[in-house]
């Protein structure tokens, strides 16, 4: 299963935001707005548009935690569906099995997620899934395996009560129930959509 292994701070760098890689956003802030590189800090060259709608792309890769192949796969996906593009992009993403995880507040950062996802940690409907791709359906039922819940982090954060849990989804400890198909303003990170669709549709 490919996935990026370098640097999640660079990758924040590279866009000049917080995208959430991390789980200390004070250390990510410290050089936030220095990109890496050796010639980082001699500032940031202004974008053409071109370069403008790659950045944007770059970001919801990076977001994501996907590769270049998944996102295009899942644009020309979204390209067929009967509403927005863009909105359609979003809501396929939101439904990876690894994001849902995250945004429970299950895992700190979507890398994690996946991590429990790939290795068995996660039931749909009563059966171990690990792609982390897995695109969730309305009414699926997603729990922690009961032995899961004893790992240190993942108890921890399941004693949390201040997760803001998305209105498409419905916890009860550890489970939750997809209870709508999620809509575009139920992503919470500044993206804007229209710059991919954009991007290729060139």
């Amino acid at each position: 299963m490919a996935r990026y292994t370098g640097s999640k701070n660079k990758l924040a760098r590279k866009v000049g935001e917080d995208l959430g890689l991390k789980t200390n956003a004070l250390k990510v802030a410290r050089r936030l707005m220095v990109r890496p590189g050796q010639h980082g800090h001699r500032g940031r060259r202004k974008l053409s548009d071109y370069g403008i709608q790659l950045q944007e792309k770059q970001k919801v890769k990076y977001i994501y935690g996907i590769l270049e192949k998944q996102l295009h796969s899942v644009y020309k996906e979204a390209s067929k569906n009967p509403t927005a593009t863009g909105s359609a992009l979003l809501g396929f993403l939101e439904r990876r099995l690894d994001n849902v995880v995250y945004r429970v507040g299950w895992a700190p950062t979507r890398f994690a997620a996946r991590q429990l996802v790939s290795h068995g940690h996660i039931q749909v409907n009563g059966k171990k899934l690990n792609v982390s791709s897995y695109r969730v359906q309305v009414d699926d039922v997603i729990n922690i395996k009961d032995k899961s819940t004893k790992i240190p982090f993942v108890a921890e954060l399941l004693k949390e009560s201040e997760t803001t849990v998305p209105e498409w989804l419905e916890k009860k400890g550890a489970v939750i129930k997809i209870k709508r198909i999620p809509a575009r303003e139920d992503v919470a990170e500044r993206i804007d959509e229209q710059l991919v669709v954009e991007y290729y549709s060139r």
